[in-house]
């Protein structure tokens, strides 16, 4: 059975090490370190220095000078933590104005993996030709949240392929997806991506990232089975810990189906809209 002692030191060095691995640098203010992207990448975030703001504590005016940073730097103003390992942080993040957002944490229990094979999905190669809607469905997802069964569709993942910035984005995955820095999985029906996700291994840990399902084919179990696909493969490479955040209580339920378990609560802080 996995504990979260067991699991937590390990999702901390991983958070502490996947954004460098990533092409970010990494500033110091203390008990909270801020990651910088320096290059087209992922706009990264601040989070605990590793080791130091469970000890330490981290107070409102820790916070206040990483966002004044974030403004001068003009990037998001943005934390992501463990609760149950800096839970000082919560506070001082609320004080400083910023909204926090909790998920389930959760880690793939061995004794319990279930990883059923889709049809339709399939890890996608750096040269396949749907690579570049398959990166741009979660930008579709995102953009309406939750579970239900929304209007954007096929129609509208043409249009938004045609986006430059989407080409941007497929150059960017294809060089990571051949660098082994990341692996993509899509469920694909009639030549149309209905769903993706990716997985970003650091050593011998992966984390199983950005999975959205196309609005209009939500509720048909697809982002569990892209879920199934990553983790699968994930481990055929030597994962020996694979890992994922939680929309909510209720996605974290479908994780257990594969046989995730929670290990403790992924806290993201951000401005209020």
């Amino acid at each position: 059975m996995i504990t979260s002692s067991d699991m937590l030191p390990a999702l901390e060095r991983y958070y502490d090490t996947a954004p460098r691995a990533g092409g970010a640098r990494a500033e110091d203010f203390g008990p909270l370190t801020l990651f910088v992207q320096e290059s087209d990448g992922w706009p990264y975030y601040a989070r605990p220095a590793l080791g130091a703001a469970s000890a330490e504590g981290v107070s409102a005016a820790d916070v206040e000078r990483v966002l004044a940073r974030q403004r001068e730097l003009k990037i998001p103003e943005a934390f992501e933590w463990v609760a149950e390992t800096t839970p000082s942080l919560r506070a001082a993040a609320e004080a400083a104005g910023l909204n926090v957002h909790a998920h389930p944490l959760m880690v793939l229990d061995p004794s319990a993996v279930r990883l059923p094979a889709h049809p339709d999905v399939r890890v996608l190669g750096a040269a396949d030709p749907l690579l570049r809607a398959a990166v741009t469905v979660p930008m579709l997802a995102f953009a309406a949240p939750g579970t239900a069964v929304g209007e954007a569709g096929p129609a509208e993942l043409a249009a938004a392929e045609r986006d430059p910035a989407s080409e941007g984005r497929r150059i960017r995955v294809a060089g990571m997806i051949e660098s082994g820095r990341t692996a993509l999985a899509a469920a694909v029906r009639d030549g149309v991506v209905l769903c993706s996700g990716q997985y970003v291994p650091v050593g011998d840990v992966a984390e199983v990232v950005g999975v959205g399902t196309l609005p209009s084919a939500r509720r048909q179990g697809l982002a569990l089975a892209v879920t199934a696909a990553l983790v699968a493969d994930a481990l055929a490479r030597g994962a020996r810990t694979v890992f994922l955040s939680a929309g909510d209580e209720d996605v974290a339920r479908l994780y257990a189906r594969l046989g995730f378990r929670s290990v403790g609560t992924a806290l993201i802080a951000d401005r209020p809209l």
